[in-house]
């Protein structure tokens, strides 16, 4: 049970520590999937200053500098503000990080990650900031190309222990492979769960007096858009709503998704869903059935429910029976149709694109380091 804070961000007009001034932090990316690697970048990166402005990039300047992102433009827009510690969206942000954008937007500095981020030229995006000294680096997560190496790779056995056909061996084996003998499949996801993360990400907040308890539950697999809109409607329900989100167990999930979900685990899900301004409290490895205990513990006063398909449970029974029989569960249409298999089958439609994607910012990487390491290897001049 991890319990969120509710509408963090808002720093706009607020002085600093001691009543000084603002300090403003730009980030900018593509933020494409929108992962836990992403809301820990801008977490550290609020935490750096006092607002923070997150610049995206349009779908055109994706597509040429790194090849087609899995989500549009209008989509990762959302994704974005929909974190809670982001205070400001600029759509359309430039590519490359100029002095010209930090000033325009009255940023003090800008942050970004430890991984490389490559022009379709090969030249580093930071690299003006950089030797205006005005950039910080924050820890490196999960990347979107990892998420898109598990997509292109799905298969059956994942969660269970049935073997792989020598076909989907030899496609695995050589999947996404460079110069660098790499596959975004075997090294996947650099994740590791501590208390201390949780920690970060969330506020330990309880319900307070007057405020409307409300309960979700589901995979949040891949959170994404269709989740934000779902969870954004439960969160006007209210005048002082307090959501709690329950993730199910890995096994539940796969045993109501089939296939080769989920695709993220449950503590990726869970540090997902809880960079989500819209929820208050994560119950990680919640009953897949909604019961009298859950809902007396927690003081439920709403169960809320998307529109797609409520799976029995394993008995056969409705796991939404009990909330149904108080009175106190509604279904909620967001608007919004998308899924994590909708996600999936677009990463599968646009295989090939993708794995040249991935392969091209490899051996992109690979070619600017390597001209590092000749730069540093150079005898240097000597000085006064």
């Amino acid at each position: 049970m991890i319990r969120n804070g509710h509408g963090a961000g808002g720093a706009a007009g607020l002085k600093g520590p001691g009543g000084q001034r603002t300090v403003r932090v730009w980030c900018d990316g593509c933020y494409d999937m929108v992962h836990y690697g992403h809301s820990n970048q801008l977490r550290q990166a609020r935490a750096m200053g006092d607002y923070l402005i997150v610049g995206v990039h349009t779908d055109e300047e994706i597509a040429k500098h790194k090849g087609p992102p899995v989500f549009t433009q209008e989509e990762r827009y959302k994704m974005v503000q929909a974190i809670k510690w982001v205070d400001e969206v600029v759509p359309a942000a430039p590519y490359v990080t100029t002095l010209e954008t930090l000033d325009k937007h009255n940023c003090d500095f800008c942050v970004h990650g430890n991984d490389i981020t490559l022009t379709v030229d090969g030249r580093d995006t930071y690299e003006e900031v950089k030797q205006a000294g005005r950039e910080c680096k924050r820890t490196q997560g999960v990347s979107t190309t990892d998420l898109v190496g598990r997509m292109l790779l799905v298969t059956k056995a994942h969660h269970s222990s049935q073997e792989m056909s020598s076909e989907y061996r030899e496609y695995a084996d050589s999947f996404g492979k460079c110069p660098g003998g790499q596959s975004p499949w075997t090294g996947v996801s650099q994740f590791l769960q501590t208390s201390q993360k949780i920690i970060q990400f969330a506020s330990g907040k309880e319900p307070q007096p007057g405020e409307t308890v409300i309960y979700v539950a589901g995979a949040f697999d891949l959170f994404h858009i269709g989740h934000v809109d779902f969870l954004q409607e439960v969160h006007k329900l209210a005048k002082r709503p307090y959501v709690i989100a329950g993730l199910h167990f890995d096994q539940e999930v796969n045993r109501y998704k089939g296939k080769n979900y989920p695709i993220m685990n449950l503590h990726e899900r869970t540090l997902s869903v809880l960079a989500c301004r819209y929820v208050s409290e994560v119950v990680i490895g919640a009953p897949y059935s909604v019961t009298a205990e859950l809902l007396n513990h927690f003081k439920v006063d709403l169960v809320c429910h998307g529109k797609t398909e409520i799976v029995p449970d394993r008995d056969g029974s409705d796991p939404y029976e009990e909330p149904k029989r108080r009175g106190i569960f509604c279904q909620i249409d967001s608007g919004s149709d998308l899924t994590t298999d909708l996600i999936v089958q677009r990463i599968i439609k646009n295989r090939l694109e993708y794995e040249a994607r991935n392969q091209k910012k490899e051996a992109k990487e690979l070619a600017f380091l390597e001209a590092l390491r000749q730069q540093e290897a150079q005898p240097r001049g000597e000085t006064d």
